[in-house]
């Protein structure tokens, strides 16, 4: 488990560059929980650029999934916070279980069910003028070391 703290946008979408580089050459799942504002769609957008994915990084709040890719590298950027009120019709298997791409997962224990062994997760709290970053992995120990 790593710690990390940030002061602003700019660091956070920092740490988010090292960790997509971290996980650049792998297909890995990554979970981000934390409270509403508390920095997640930041920290994709950062881990898009460690992708090399230039692309503005948006919220898929109301989408429920958005996908980039660049140079055969995907990412798929899901925020299951409305899944609830949307039911299961969303096939979300065939995300969490693609093995060709990174797959960062906002609001993941809407559906703890369907969720793989294998992943990061990233525990994200805000306080008034900084955001703590606790990284943890479950059969990636590996990447945390490189992060």
């Amino acid at each position: 488990m790593k710690t990390y703290k940030t002061y602003s946008d700019l660091e956070t979408i920092a740490l988010g560059e090292k960790i997509g580089r971290a996980v650049k050459d792998l297909n890995v799942i990554i979970l981000l929980d934390g409270g509403l504002a508390a920095g997640k769609t930041t920290l994709t957008k950062g881990i898009a650029k460690g992708l090399g994915i230039n692309d503005i990084i948006k919220s898929p709040t109301f989408t429920i999934m958005r996908f980039y890719e660049n140079n055969n590298i995907k990412l798929y950027h899901l925020d299951l916070y409305r899944l609830n009120e949307l039911g299961l019709d969303f096939d979300l298997e065939e995300y969490v279980y693609d093995d060709e791409g990174v797959i960062v997962i906002e609001w993941p224990y809407q559906v703890e069910e369907l969720l793989p062994s294998k992943y990061i997760k990233i525990n994200i709290t805000n306080d008034f003028d900084s955001r703590t970053f606790v990284i943890s992995a479950t059969n990636y120990q590996e990447v945390l070391n490189k992060i």
